[in-house]
């Protein structure tokens, strides 16, 4: 990080907005001797928690068993969340620590998520210490497939619908060949 640069270091309310909007993100962490390590994490949009003004929470679902991360962070708190909405262009970097924290149901209560799916078997906190946001060029456009999904569903109902309203006018009319 450059030290000229005018970092973040809270939450704001922007920023709360934005996370709350994602439904991934990447976090990176690094071992005592300094291998990095990026991972994917993925859940229901809100699965990212703010838990203060400069504290970010999630459930570590059971995955894959690598333990990578969670062995990382055993030896090297250092960690950086990357966001990025390839649907509006913005990216966001969180530089901090992370923590893992077994055993505490009032914040895996806290960190629980309507429609989420998987098994939490524990918490991981991130304490921020900088944030900044990135330019949005050379993001590539995506849409979530979700979204396409009901816009296409708000369009084939407005297509029934007028299909409808002109057999309805035919009818009237005595006259199909409209």
């Amino acid at each position: 990080m450059e030290a000229s640069h005018p970092w973040q270091t809270t939450v704001t309310p922007d920023l709360a907005q934005f996370i709350s909007e994602q439904n991934s993100f990447f976090l990176g962490t690094a071992s005592a001797a300094g291998q990095p390590y990026i991972q994917h994490r993925g859940g229901p949009a809100g699965f990212l928690k703010v838990l203060g003004d400069q504290q970010l929470g999630f459930a570590d679902l059971a995955g894959n068993r690598q333990y990578i991360t969670l062995g990382n962070l055993s030896e090297n708190a250092q960690a950086f969340i990357f966001l990025i909405d390839y649907e509006q262009a913005r990216r966001v970097k969180l530089w901090g620590t992370a923590q893992v924290v077994d055993d505490q149901q009032d914040l895996m209560a806290r960190l629980r998520v309507e429609g989420g799916k998987g098994r939490p078997e524990r918490a991981i906190l991130f304490n921020i210490r900088a944030w900044d946001v990135n330019c949005p060029q050379h993001i590539p456009r995506r849409i979530d497939v979700a979204r396409v999904a009901a816009v296409l569903s708000d369009r084939d109902a407005q297509i029934a619908r007028l299909e409808s309203e002109l057999d309805e006018y035919r009818s009237r009319q005595g006259n199909d060949r409209l």
